[in-house]
């Protein structure tokens, strides 16, 4: 096809457009833009040129966090490649950092373009990891293109399953322990690669609804810490853990609110260590999980006097406990 961006003009890039999109009518001309510099400059319509593709830019991605559900980030949008018709999402840079305190550690989270393009190249061929690359734009930023994974998020696809706890837990968790396994073995692979994820919450696992497994997403944060350097990720898997372990998060608030039998025995040790309204020690709110299960959550608990330093030695625990539980 040769380079189609030295080629380009505007009526064939209407034409990309019209075929790709299914528009019909008058289109206008797209403004085309080669330097992402300023992200809130790149508006729904534009066509933006990276490397020798075209894409067609869509709406903003957005996510929940801290509370706040669907918060636009202005920085990744959705866009359309006008050479093959694929939906992408293209993240520009955006740069910011904060501290966070878990269990006496502090951690500096840095979000870093330059990490995730050099994470995307090392798990190109991992199937538990999304699949996209790195790219400099005209001036020189690193924007990275990524392939859309359809699906929902792990939370979401664990609540829809656990609307009676015993149930879920007696039918349905162990399937859900297993692909966690295995999300748990591709962090691994990322640590074994000298890298980390970043920011490993449940809301960053997406169900890939064509292959139904679960994959990694936006790894775009790395943190320091002198003391612990895979410990920031083996918190956000625990996080994960409790939540799966929970069929939802169990929190203060709703056990006191329902006058639960449990609320009155629990202590500041059974919360989670870095969620502190969430209880960690669930066993204490579902007597039947198993000791085994229980035993790993009390890992991220208050109450904890130690933590996990490895990934590997989470993961021997996970699948120890695992091989016990019913099929």
């Amino acid at each position: 096809m040769g380079n189609i961006t030295k080629d380009i003009n505007q009526d064939r890039l209407k034409e990309l457009i019209r075929f790709y999109t299914g528009m019909t009518g008058v289109i206008k001309a797209p403004e085309i833009i080669e330097d992402l510099s300023d992200f809130f400059a790149v508006a729904y319509d534009n066509v933006v040129i990276l490397g020798d593709r075209l894409y067609l830019i869509r709406g903003n991605q957005k996510e929940g966090r801290f509370g706040i559900d669907d918060e636009p980030k202005f920085w990744v949008r959705n866009a359309i490649d006008l050479i093959d018709g694929k939906t992408k999402i293209i993240k520009m840079v955006f740069h910011e950092d904060y501290m966070a305190n878990i269990g006496g550690l502090l951690f500096k989270c840095i979000r870093s373009p330059k990490k995730e393009a050099r994470v995307l190249e090392k798990v190109s061929n991992h199937e538990r990891f999304m699949h996209g690359f790195g790219i400099h734009d005209k001036a020189g930023n690193t924007i990275r293109v990524i392939d859309y994974i359809k699906g929902m998020n792990l939370a979401d696809y664990v609540v829809r399953q656990s609307k009676n706890h015993e149930e879920y837990y007696f039918t349905k968790f162990k399937a859900i322990l297993n692909e966690y396994i295995e999300l748990v073995r591709a962090i691994e692979f990322l640590h074994n690669s000298g890298e980390k994820h970043g920011d490993i919450r449940r809301d960053h696992v997406i169900m890939d609804s064509e292959t139904g497994i679960a994959r990694w997403i936006d790894f775009d944060y790395t943190y320091t810490n002198s003391e612990s350097r895979f410990g920031f990720d083996l918190f956000g898997l625990g996080n994960i853990l409790v939540f799966l372990t929970g069929g939802g998060d169990v929190t203060i608030q709703q056990l006191s609110n329902r006058q639960h039998p449990a609320f009155e025995s629990l202590t500041d040790d059974d919360l989670n260590v870095v969620i502190q309204n969430r209880v960690a020690n669930l066993k204490k709110i579902y007597p039947y999980i198993a000791d085994e299960l229980n035993y790993i959550l009390l890992h991220f608990s208050k109450g904890a006097e130690v933590f996990y330093e490895t990934t590997g030695e989470f993961l021997s625990d996970l699948l120890e406990a695992g091989a016990k539980l019913n099929p």
